[in-house]
């Protein structure tokens, strides 16, 4: 019986760059995850399940919803709905980094999305954009990020007094600010252009008007729309060939 071969192998010493390219952001990340810990506390969750949330979930803007629908009482079906929504977008950014995910066996494939996150995400596709294969930045750039997810969870559960709000000193923008410059190193033809204004109409319309966290979604969906019909024209193969 044929072994099958996959032609991705992820190089360490690429997954290690990545771990120190993605480190700054995570100095952010801790901050959130110590306003989780501490949000998590005051709705009665002990540190241990705190801690044991943050380690096998990694999902802060679920785990902060989470957290709001906590108490003595759990509706688990409306938990299980909000949770999904929030991270219905994990679909399309997995199956954006389609292209390079199938090149890898299905242990590694699965066990990278694990790791997945939204500026993991960006600096890889960005990368693939540009002609670069990259998936070492999910591995590398995900671990940095869960551990300073982790670190801020246990400090935000034993210190959170000290960052009761980081919204008050313009961490919440941080992550906006680096996706959109990741955004912006892109390719920037018409097609493009389009689909970002279409996604940004949609998502804000959502916003005002759909139930909340369906925003991001909508504008996936809307963006990823144009991509889809509007396809780049491939160069003929007269245009390619070189004059002789």
């Amino acid at each position: 019986m044929s072994v099958a071969s996959y032609p991705y192998q992820i190089q360490p010493h690429k997954v290690r760059q990545e771990f120190v390219r993605l480190f700054p952001i995570s100095l952010f990340v801790v901050a959130f995850g110590a306003a989780f810990g501490l949000a998590a506390t005051q709705k009665g969750l002990l540190p241990l399940e705190a801690l044991l949330m943050s380690t096998t979930v990694f999902a802060g803007a679920s785990q902060f919803a989470a957290t709001d629908m906590w108490g003595t009482e759990v509706s688990v079906l409306p938990l299980i709905a909000v949770v999904f929504a929030i991270n219905s977008r994990h679909l399309l950014m997995g199956a954006s980094l389609y292209p390079m995910l199938k090149d890898l066996p299905p242990g590694k494939r699965y066990g990278l999305l694990l790791l997945l996150t939204d500026a993991n995400w960006a600096v890889s596709a960005q990368d693939y954009q540009n002609g670069k294969r990259n998936l070492e930045v999910i591995l590398g750039g995900g671990l940095v990020l869960w551990l300073a997810w982790l670190i801020g969870t246990w400090l935000g559960v034993y210190f959170g007094g000290l960052l009761q709000n980081p919204k008050s000193l313009g961490l919440d923008m941080v992550l906006g600010c680096f996706l959109l410059a990741m955004a912006l190193g892109g390719k920037k033809s018409p097609r493009v252009l389009v689909a970002w204004a279409v996604a940004a109409v949609a998502s804000l319309a959502a916003w005002k008007w759909l139930p909340p966290h369906t925003h991001v979604v909508v504008g996936a969906l809307a963006g990823g729309a144009i991509g889809y019909f509007w396809l780049e024209r491939k160069p003929s193969a007269a245009a390619t060939e070189e004059p002789s």
